[in-house]
């Protein structure tokens, strides 16, 4: 089969991804084998491939957003499926046992610790594989498999109130998805991004603003840009007792915080680790009684590395995705 896979961590123009071809995974007891459709690409990906995130294995096939079919050992149809993030956790730590599983130690993830989608097939544990419709194309469906559902745990973290005004920092496909997520239980929802076609389309999905800062106090924010700067323009502009989650699993060094300005009045900063699979289960279910617009833009298998550079470059309006067969 056909895979790519990170060769030499370093700035796209370096090319760090490489095709390589292997054998099909043969999958352990209590696996699956998938037979990928397309895979969302993530900012992650970009991480890993670039350096940013340390790579746990060498070669390693990135991707962690893949709709698929199970292919069963006597080679029938499975049913379509889904391969996101959290691919194992212990199951008896004390996060595991508190639903916090997202926390545990020995925690796995899919295109990081075992290949993930940029390849014809991958295998994932049974009891992290999410279940998808039928009906619905894998175009739409990859980006909610981590662009979603980790939005939907960063939303969950941020505390948003009733009908609370929530401000978004930086509009990529996570954030596209969550503003939808949000809007959709009664939230104001502000954008802050300095990109122009990322203005529109937040207008576009029913954003109340977007601007390049919001235009009234917020109860709670998340911060979906990698950039540490914004941490404390984003504390300044909650309203007290208000929380900012940043969502993304790198963010750039945070300059120093004014207890005043930035914490006092009981301001909180969190961030977002992951997310359990009660996450995954909660966000397919709102999607299903809210379909959100999901803006995806197709990428070939072969172009694997041109999305991730273009998403480096800020160049993807919506969700970038591979078509892998």
């Amino acid at each position: 089969m056909r895979a790519w896979a990170v060769d030499r961590p370093g700035p796209m123009g370096s090319r760090p991804l490489r095709m390589v071809e292997r054998p099909v995974p043969v999958p352990r007891p209590g696996e699956v084998l998938v037979r990928v459709a397309a895979c969302g690409v993530c900012r992650t990906d970009l991480h890993l491939a670039e350096g940013d995130l340390a790579p746990h294995r060498p070669l390693t096939t990135p991707g962690h957003q893949v709709v698929g079919r199970v292919v069963r050992p006597d080679g029938s149809d499975g049913g379509r499926a889904g391969v996101a993030w959290l691919r194992s956790t212990c199951g008896s730590c004390r996060y595991c046992l508190r639903d916090q599983e997202n926390l545990c130690p020995s925690s796995t993830y899919t295109g990081w610790d075992a290949d993930g989608g940029f390849a014809e097939y991958l295998t994932a544990p049974a009891a992290y594989v999410y279940p998808l419709p039928e009906d619905v194309p894998a175009e739409r469906l990859a980006p909610l498999l981590c662009a979603g559902i980790v939005g939907y745990r960063a939303l969950l973290r941020c505390d948003l109130p009733p009908g609370g005004r929530l401000g978004v920092y930086g509009f990529g496909a996570s954030a596209h998805l969550t503003a939808q997520a949000a809007i959709a239980l009664g939230a104001v929802v502000h954008v802050v991004t300095r990109a122009a076609a990322h203005r529109e389309l937040a207008l576009e999905l029913g954003a109340a603003s977007a601007l390049d800062r919001p235009p009234e106090p917020l109860d709670a924010a998340i911060l979906f840009a990698p950039a540490g700067e914004l941490v404390p323009v984003a504390l300044e502009a909650l309203d007290r007792g208000g929380t900012l989650a940043v969502a993304g699993i790198h963010l750039t060094d945070i300059p120093s915080l004014n207890y005043d300005r930035h914490l006092f009045q009981e301001r909180t900063l969190r961030s977002v680790t992951a997310n359990t699979r009660a996450d995954g289960r909660a966000y397919l279910d709102l999607v299903r009684a809210h379909p959100p617009v999901v803006r995806s833009v197709p990428y070939a298998f072969e172009d694997a590395d041109q999305a991730l550079t273009d998403l480096s470059n800020d160049q993807v309006k919506g969700a970038a995705v591979l078509h892998v067969c």
